[in-house]
């Protein structure tokens, strides 16, 4: 490991708005803040919005500073590239951020039951060679649904054609309202600020002439859900390495 990332990992333990916690995906426990984020954490009553696959954070922290009103944290397990999130929280001295290193598989072992509003889903991986790792998939559904609030809504936003389509092939096979459906925020009208927050990731794919999809919907599983049976076309093109990422 280099030294930048040592000293990364280094700082991010002194920061008290960042959780790291262990993440063997076959051996957990629940978090000790588990149910209690709103009274023990935030000290507050505002609404928990999380982001999974946060990446460096850039949503997090600018969700937040939109968004006083609301306490968000970012979910990650790369602790490398969450560093840069967690200290412009930091500096900025937002006190309505946190962060959480950790699997996204085990997420329902830090939240109970309806304590969060909303998730977001910035860019995440589309995994078009298998369907139970993507985080739009019936699998992770489940998942939220133990701790997402009723009616509680989920935002993807995706460069992935393909990603884009199967997630809304599922929320229709499964009756979910749709809030907002977007194929190209460039050319829609119902984009707007908070939509136009722009990652290290969005950026990279902008510069490739790359749509950039948004789609909103209400998870509602008070019934077993069902994966589409639709045959999607896969996108054209490859996904950025991690060391470009980095």
């Amino acid at each position: 490991m280099g030294k930048n990332k040592l000293a990364k990992f280094t700082e991010m333990a002194t920061f008290d708005h960042v959780i790291q916690a262990p993440y063997n995906k076959h051996n957990h426990k629940d978090h000790e803040l588990k149910g209690s984020w709103a009274k023990d954490f935030f000290e507050n009553e505002n609404p928990i919005v999380l982001e999974l696959g946060c990446g460096k954070g850039e949503y997090t922290v600018s969700l937040a500073e939109y968004f006083p009103g609301m306490n968000f944290i970012g979910v990650d397990i790369k602790g490398a590239r969450m560093w840069r999130g967690a200290k412009s929280a930091h500096v900025k001295r937002l006190k309505n951020v946190a962060f959480i290193r950790t699997n996204i598989e085990i997420i329902d072992s830090f939240f109970g039951a309806e304590e969060v509003s909303e998730i977001w889903l910035t860019f995440p991986d589309p995994q078009m060679k298998k369907h139970t790792k993507r985080l739009t998939a019936t699998t992770f559904m489940n998942r939220y649904s133990r701790f997402l609030k009723p009616k509680g809504v989920i935002h993807l936003k995706t460069d992935s054609n393909f990603q884009y389509q199967y997630t809304l092939a599922m929320v229709k096979e499964n009756d979910f309202p749709i809030l907002t459906e977007i194929e190209d925020l460039d050319h829609s009208p119902s984009a707007n600020e908070v939509l136009s927050i722009q990652t290290f990731y969005e950026k990279q794919w902008r510069e490739r002439g790359i749509p950039i999809k948004y789609l909103s919907f209400q998870l509602n599983a008070d019934k077993p859900l069902r994966e589409p049976d639709v045959e999607i076309e896969k996108d054209p093109y490859r996904s950025f390495g991690r060391s470009a990422r980095e």
